[in-house]
């Protein structure tokens, strides 16, 4: 297995590594297990991309371990009152429907890849469960980062659903 797939690995074990500190009462191991996670999202595509070994287990798994990751940590935190509910909505049901447009897709052949701003998304993603981890219950930023987190969330499923327009089209 190489470097990358080790990476998004390490990324799936963090994830009840920091659910269990911030279960236990301890934000600050658990924020900071969160922000390695964090960084081996970057790291991984990365290293494959400059190294040229992109795998077809490392297009499913990354994706699949960025959202486990933002989506149990945002469950945690929603029910703790530290994320709105509604925000929590959105990145799910965003990340739901963005999958199953990409089940269509390579059903009918074509290969979705991420976009830019799908990207934003994810690192405000992160800096929103970062900042409803450390600051204070109900803080502005943590408010501010996650109006701002599910608008970017839904602009950019938009921009997936318009990049694949074409798989709705009825066959002939």
């Amino acid at each position: 297995m190489n470097l990358p797939n080790q990476l998004t690995c390490l990324r799936i074990i963090l994830i009840p590594v920091c659910l269990l500190l911030w279960a236990l009462g301890l934000p600050w191991p658990s924020a900071i297990i969160f922000a390695l996670a964090c960084v081996t999202d970057f790291l991984d595509g990365y290293i494959a991309r400059k190294q040229n070994i992109v795998t077809t287990f490392g297009k499913f798994a990354d994706p699949v371990a960025d959202k486990i990751l933002v989506l149990c940590a945002m469950i945690f935190l929603c029910a703790d009152g530290r994320l709105p509910a509604w925000a929590v909505s959105i990145v799910a049901a965003r990340e739901l429907m963005v999958d199953g447009l990409r089940l269509v897709s390579v059903g009918k052949g074509n290969v979705i890849a991420a976009g830019w701003l799908g990207k934003i998304k994810t690192n405000l993603q992160f800096a929103c469960i970062l900042c409803a981890m450390l600051l204070p219950l109900g803080h502005w930023i943590t408010l501010m980062l996650s109006i701002l987190m599910a608008v970017m969330t839904v602009v950019s499923g938009v921009q997936y659903f318009w990049a694949a327009r074409h798989v709705f089209k009825e066959e002939k």
